[in-house]
């Protein structure tokens, strides 16, 4: 269905799996997020891989006709791009750079279902939000309920005295794609800052300043 409201967002990072999992269900859901992007034309930022939930989301966006931005470490180009690359690749030194090229790129961060390197990328982009790196959105696409360990953890987490409330309330989650994207229009960090957003040094963690809209 034709989504005809503007998004704040022009360009989401998405993370996912090089793999796409053993159920018809999560790649569904990847082309389901893809298509509410199209919907809402916004334009794709990803890990630069072909293969898995990377190659059906990136293709989908590259289709319904947005960006597609691919950042993908040297080292792994031979590994996660299988036969043709998907829209515009950015091949990076590292793992670091990559995440940062990444996150300067985007407004807001996605996560579908994925294994390490998905939960690693994503509770980075949740601790930079708690030091006041970025003020964007993080959503966690809770397909099926692939993340309600996760979601259970962080809840322990600030029962047990190590994540405070407002911080908890960075990651957002929903079933599917319309929902959550909805959730992150919505959103407004409500959280304390570990530091002034002003007072971290952007360009040393290659991460440049946000501009203002």
């Amino acid at each position: 269905m034709e989504n005809n409201s503007r998004s704040k967002f022009k360009k989401i990072c998405v993370f996912c799996g090089s793999n796409p999992g053993h159920r018809k269900v999560f790649s569904d859901a990847a082309i389901d997020l893809g298509n509410e992007l199209v919907s809402r034309k916004i334009d794709l930022v990803y890990g630069g891989g072909s293969v898995g939930l990377m190659g059906l989301i990136s293709q989908r966006v590259q289709e319904g006709g947005c960006h597609v931005l691919g950042v993908i470490p040297k080292a792994l180009v031979p590994i996660e791009i299988s036969g043709e690359s998907v829209g515009d690749v950015k091949i990076v030194s590292d793992m670091h750079e990559r995440k940062a090229e990444m996150a300067s790129q985007a407004d807001a961060f996605i996560a579908l279902p994925g294994g390490y390197g998905t939960m690693e990328e994503t509770l980075e982009m949740i601790t930079w939000a708690q030091l006041g790196i970025h003020k964007k959105p993080v959503g966690l696409l809770n397909v099926e309920g692939y993340y309600n360990s996760l979601l259970a953890l962080f809840d322990n987490g600030v029962e047990e005295g190590f994540i405070k409330p407002g911080a908890r309330d960075i990651v957002l989650a929903a079933p599917s794609a319309r929902e959550l994207l909805s959730k992150m229009e919505q959103y407004t960090p409500s959280h304390d800052h570990v530091a002034p957003h002003e007072s971290w040094h952007m360009e040393e963690l290659a991460y440049p300043k946000e501009q203002s809209p």
